[in-house]
């Protein structure tokens, strides 16, 4: 679909709800492995400082879990009082560099490790993950209403904290998603069968999230258009999805995005497969069964530039919601194609992990292209700091921000 509306500039104000960012450029969330026992380290102050002193019109934290037992990482941001000066810390440093700041939420669900958590992983069904070799219980009805309000109370919190919006995940087969995926769900109650009762969890989710803070601030929805397993999640039930929440008032931006963290992660990403870094970051007996096992699951898609647009036009037809183009965002053109097709912001990973300051540039030069080759090393980081492992880090410093005199250990 091409608009007929005049097409923006990447490089202008846009707006998000009540939101207004200095450009239509988002960093998209990817999860930093940079928090401490459910805290902020100055190294995630830092981190998303970069991007936004690099030009970036908001940058968003991930991932900020919920509940304590919706983490993929123990030392995931949890969302408790302790935590609160941190994030404040962070969302303040944000803002002297003149973006915006978004904090993602959800529930991972069967992705959840309940090793680390201490708690068993929630899912639709029962469910084996072959990750950390353990079970996913079903989720009961009282489960889902704790979930659910889970995401209320950390939407206010983030509010308190200082964030300018929130980014609920309803992605990549976390809680909600794996609800909405007739290959993961098959309850009989009023959470699964029909497309109506496998969206329900995620549009509960939403509504909740919009009663707990109105329009003070903006409300992203990050939702799967496929989740690139057969009989999974697919683009002609996304397109239903996003409608409904459209309906529902709940959401101010949509950013579509692909993939199962659970069976098919390298389907978001496209590019190489880096089994060996992979291997090597994971405790045995795992780490052997990657080497052994892993193309069976972490399988080589071809890479080009803006790879999810075919599929996000669909939606971008199907609503009137501002959207969010994601997927191969390195150039300038690539943005002003998705401009041109009626996205209304742009949002990047791997280009700026790999260069911070990538936008500052383009915006200087619209000839400049992003240096990522898209070896995909980069994954594998967020257990350690995520980071392009081209460029060279500094050591992490282990201090987190603390409640009394500024910081703790």
């Amino acid at each position: 679909m091409t608009t007929t509306q005049p097409v923006p500039d990447v490089f202008s104000p846009g707006k998000i709800g009540p939101l207004t960012l200095r450009n239509r450029t988002i960093k998209a969330a990817t999860y930093e492995g940079l928090s401490h026992r459910g805290k902020v380290t100055h190294d995630l102050v830092d981190f998303h400082v970069r991007h936004a002193a690099g030009g970036v019109g908001m940058t968003t934290v991930a991932y900020c879990a919920v509940s304590p037992d919706g983490r993929t990482d123990r030392h995931q941001i949890l969302w408790t009082p302790e935590a609160l000066p941190g994030l404040r810390k962070l969302t303040e440093a944000v803002h002297e560099q003149g973006a915006a700041v978004s904090a993602q939420l959800g529930h991972a669900g069967p992705v959840a490790n309940p090793k680390a958590n201490g708690a068993p992983a929630l899912a639709p069904s029962r469910h084996f993950h072959k990750t950390t070799l353990s079970f996913a219980r079903e989720a009961s009805r009282d489960d889902l209403r704790r979930v659910v309000q889970d995401h209320a109370r950390a939407a206010r919190m983030a509010i308190e904290a200082g964030f300018d919006a929130v980014e609920v995940h309803l992605g990549h087969n976390y809680l909600a998603s794996s609800f909405l995926s007739p290959k993961l769900n098959h309850r009989t109650d009023s959470h699964g069968g029909s497309l109506e009762n496998r969206a329900r969890l995620a549009r509960e989710i939403m509504l909740a999230v919009r009663e707990a803070v109105g329009d003070r601030i903006a409300i992203v929805t990050k939702l799967n258009m496929d989740d690139g397993v057969p009989g999974g999640f697919w683009l002609d039930e996304a397109i239903a999805v996003a409608q409904w929440l459209e309906s529902d008032g709940s959401v101010d931006a949509l950013e579509m995005t692909a993939g199962s963290s659970l069976s098919n992660p390298m389907y978001l990403f496209k590019g190489d497969a880096p089994l060996d870094a992979f291997a090597e970051v994971m405790p045995q007996p795992i780490k052997l069964g990657v080497k052994l096992l892993g193309r069976t699951m972490l399988r080589e898609y071809p890479y080009q530039d803006g790879y999810l647009l075919d599929d996000a036009r669909q939606i971008r037809a199907a609503v009137k919601l501002p959207m969010i183009l994601l997927g191969g965002i390195t150039n300038k053109v690539i943005m002003d194609r998705g401009m041109a097709e009626g996205f209304e912001f742009v949002a990047m990973a791997r280009a700026l992990l790999r260069e911070p300051d990538l936008i500052n540039r383009m915006e200087a030069d619209p000839g400049v292209r992003s240096l990522c080759n898209h070896n995909n090393r980069c994954m594998p980081t967020n257990f350690t700091g995520a980071r392009c492992v081209l460029v060279d880090r500094s050591s992490p410093r282990s201090q987190t921000w603390g409640t009394d005199a500024g910081y703790v250990s």
